[in-house]
């Protein structure tokens, strides 16, 4: 959620910079140069200045790292109580020059961004209160001190300007269209979190972010999976999955929502099975492809005999949830199947979070097990997965013939309508169109030699097909 920050250190010093330079370009006679913002539907028109980059700070609350900031719980501890130190400013830094899947590998894109920088210059001004808080142009700024550059030129947003205006003001920026560089998926997901806090309708929302309705809807069932993984990862010494941590699972969740929503209308119960069971090999970082063979019924049929004797479930009693205020009137709870998957998902949860954990907040030992079990998991995973793509791939080659046959029957269906049509216009090219019936009857004879095999006994459609075709012959 939107969270407010003290002023920064020399808060009062940078404001009579910024007054002061704002004076000089409006009293220079010059062309002055403005950038205009989108404010509470209006156009909001800023000076734009020269201002020092050492005197600028990052912003604490952009929407650019906001997810990226879980890398490092302490760190980011740090950020939230004292967002103007040194040490946390070099935090901001270090995430804003990171791949945003994973903060401790540079990004190419950064590079990319400092290299044009480096060859052309700035084109557009960045964006800052009158303490000197970058609102836009953070990235920017990072590549900015990298190449030793002295000053950047920024628009001033009005002194009056709390840090919700700030807030809607940087969302508006990075939301239109010709924006170069947009958020990251989770920034984007907490963007709509945090605007749905404010009280704003999905419609207006969904209308911001250039999305249906249903996409915000979505977005908004996928972050709140994240954030129950999250806190479901939870173990010894107080280790949790980051936000961070799903970063690259975008797709992956469409399809697993896409594929909850479909079965939970028909059988709550296993689309619940579905959805612990995809998002432990979500976590486990099999790729799309993989995911997709993990269905309701991957657990009984390919995985319960792939999993090691740590890892496989025990019997679980189906829950029974008693009515308040009747006294031995129960209701069913969780079936045992539920409970089995929710149970292992959270071992592969709690494995994943301890093996990844940073800093002296696990112990050795307990990271070698956690390790242990997560690297268990996914080879049985990994095994189950396999069998279910060999299984996949014979059901499509089973199925593959009657397939073919059924779009032969369509294409022959629409000649039929060309044929009228090709009769009605006198086009029809009737030497072409009696070669293409030969190559049909030909084909049919191939087809009926195939299907006559292997059987004494026919169904309609191919006993039908061999008398045809023997009446043909004769």
């Amino acid at each position: 959620m939107m969270q407010e920050y003290p002023p920064p250190p020399r808060a009062d010093e940078f404001s009579e910079l910024v007054k002061r330079r704002l004076d000089d370009v409006r009293t220079s006679g010059g062309t002055r140069e403005t950038v205009t913002v989108d404010w509470n539907g209006q156009p909001l028109h800023c000076e734009v200045i020269d201002f020092p980059v050492a005197s600028l700070y990052y912003n604490p609350g952009t929407h650019r790292v906001r997810a990226q900031r879980s890398l490092n719980p302490a760190k980011d501890e740090i950020l939230s109580k004292d967002p103007w130190d040194s040490e946390s400013q070099e935090y901001l830094q270090h995430l804003l020059q990171g791949d945003p899947a994973n903060p401790d590998r540079r990004d190419p894109a950064f590079d990319k961004l400092k290299e044009s920088l480096h060859q052309f210059g700035q084109n557009d001004p960045g964006l800052i209160t009158h303490q000197g808080i970058l609102v836009n142009g953070n990235t920017r700024r990072a590549a900015f001190r990298e190449l030793g550059q002295q000053t950047m030129r920024v628009a001033v947003l009005p002194e009056s300007f709390t840090w919700s205006d700030i807030n809607a003001v940087e969302l508006a920026l990075q939301l239109r269209l010709d924006h170069r560089r947009g958020y990251s998926y989770i920034n984007r997901l907490l963007a709509m979190e945090e605007q749905a806090a404010l009280g704003r309708t999905p419609a207006a929302i969904a209308k911001d972010f250039r999305i249906r309705e249903a996409t915000y809807h979505q977005e908004r069932w996928i972050l709140s999976t994240i954030r129950d993984q999250i806190n479901r990862s939870k173990s010894g010494g107080g280790v949790e999955l980051r936000l961070v941590d799903f970063e690259d699972h975008q797709e992956k969740l469409k399809e697993l929502h896409r594929a909850y929503e479909k079965l939970a209308a028909v059988e709550p119960d296993r689309a619940d099975v579905l959805k612990e069971l995809r998002m432990a090999a979500i976590v486990l970082g099999f790729s799309k492809t993989d995911v997709r063979h993990v269905d309701e019924g991957f657990h009984d049929e390919y995985l319960a005999r792939s999993l090691p004797e740590g890892l496989s479930a025990p019997t679980v009693e189906p829950e029974v949830v008693a009515v308040p205020g009747l006294v031995g009137v129960t209701i069913p709870g969780t079936t045992s199947s539920v409970a089995a998957a929710r149970a292992l998902n959270d071992r592969v949860l709690r494995a994943k979070a301890t093996a990844v954990a940073v800093g002296p907040a696990v112990a050795e030992q307990d990271k070698r097990e956690a390790q242990n079990v997560f690297h268990g998991a996914k080879e049985a995973f990994d095994k189950a997965i396999d069998a279910a793509g060999r299984d996949a791939r014979l059901r499509k080659r089973k199925q593959m013939a009657p397939a073919r046959l059924a779009d032969a029957c369509a294409d022959i269906d629409q000649c039929v309508v060309e044929l009228v049509q090709a009769r009605a216009s006198r086009s029809l090219d009737e030497e072409t169109f009696d070669e293409a019936v030969l190559k049909l009857r030909e084909s049919l004879r191939r087809l009926a030699q195939q299907a006559g095999r292997g059987s004494a006994h026919h169904g309609d459609g191919v006993a039908w097909l061999l008398e045809a075709v023997a009446l043909e012959a004769s």
